[in-house]
């Protein structure tokens, strides 16, 4: 199996991101290693070290996808036995003739608590903590996005995702079998914020998996519980016309792009 690098002297992130999703578009599987904080010319001296045993082991060229500011560090790493991509050198260059400046690079710029909306993203974060599950529903006029559905439909990770990414406050309310009643109705609480609200939904069959992972054989996890509550969220974003996305498919990256681009709301991340 051919080996991925993703080597950086801050926290590789950047490396990993870019590396990933040109990985992503080949039908193969690679062994991924990521190596951050490579600060000194010692330490990328190992790190060569390192991709020429990975290199002895699999008889294929490790893939090198690197981001790093010392200019002694990343020649360290271009002579390595792997095939290497600087992500820096490929794109700065072009935008320094197109943009008329030069660059000023420095390290932890991107990823670090010095970045500008750092503060933004764990003020979000633990709003997201706060009003989870409906558990603290007087801060909801602080809320970027309400979003609501049945319990495991996605709505924690993906109010954690939007908090942490991209610096969005959001809450998130569970409808439970006993807001059901004859008909589920809106909450008097969530129809004063109604303008804020996003649905998630799921298949029957999805929910079934996952709750009985959580409770097995109970009713909460029946399929006949299941649906009777994805029927009455689903008639209910439909009656009182609140957007909605059926998550069953996609990831919580995935789900967190659609509720923006649904909704508009500003990513807060730069």
């Amino acid at each position: 199996m051919r080996t991925a690098f993703y080597i950086s002297d801050g926290t590789a992130i950047t490396s990993e991101v870019f590396g990933h999703a040109l990985l992503s578009l080949f039908p193969m599987e690679f062994e991924h290693i990521t190596v951050p904080f490579v600060e000194t010319e010692q330490h990328a001296k190992l790190v060569v070290e390192q991709i020429r045993r990975a290199f002895e082991q699999s008889n294929e060229r490790p893939l090198v996808f690197f981001t790093t500011v010392n200019v002694d560090i990343g020649r360290i790493i271009s002579s390595s036995v792997g095939i290497n991509y600087n992500f820096l050198d490929q794109f700065v260059a072009p935008l320094e003739k197109v943009i008329g400046v030069p660059s000023k690079p420095e390290k932890h710029r991107t990823h670090s608590m010095h970045e500008k909306t750092y503060d933004i993203r764990i003020e979000a974060v633990n709003y997201a903590l706060a009003n989870d599950d409906g558990s603290n529903i007087k801060d909801y006029q602080e809320a970027d996005i309400i979003l609501v559905g049945v319990s495991r439909s996605g709505k924690t990770p993906v109010s954690l995702y939007l908090a942490l990414q991209y610096g969005i406050k959001a809450a998130n309310y569970p409808f439970t079998e006993e807001d059901m009643g004859d008909i589920l109705k809106l909450p008097p609480i969530l129809r004063r914020f109604q303008s804020k609200l996003f649905g998630l939904t799921i298949s029957a069959n999805r929910l079934h998996a996952i709750r009985s992972e959580r409770k097995a054989n109970s009713r909460y996890a029946s399929m006949p519980q299941c649906r009777m509550e994805l029927r009455e969220v689903e008639n209910l974003y439909r009656k009182e016309k609140i957007p909605c996305l059926n998550s069953t498919k996609y990831s919580v990256e995935e789900i967190s792009a659609k509720i923006l681009a649904q909704t508009g709301l500003k990513r807060k991340k730069y």
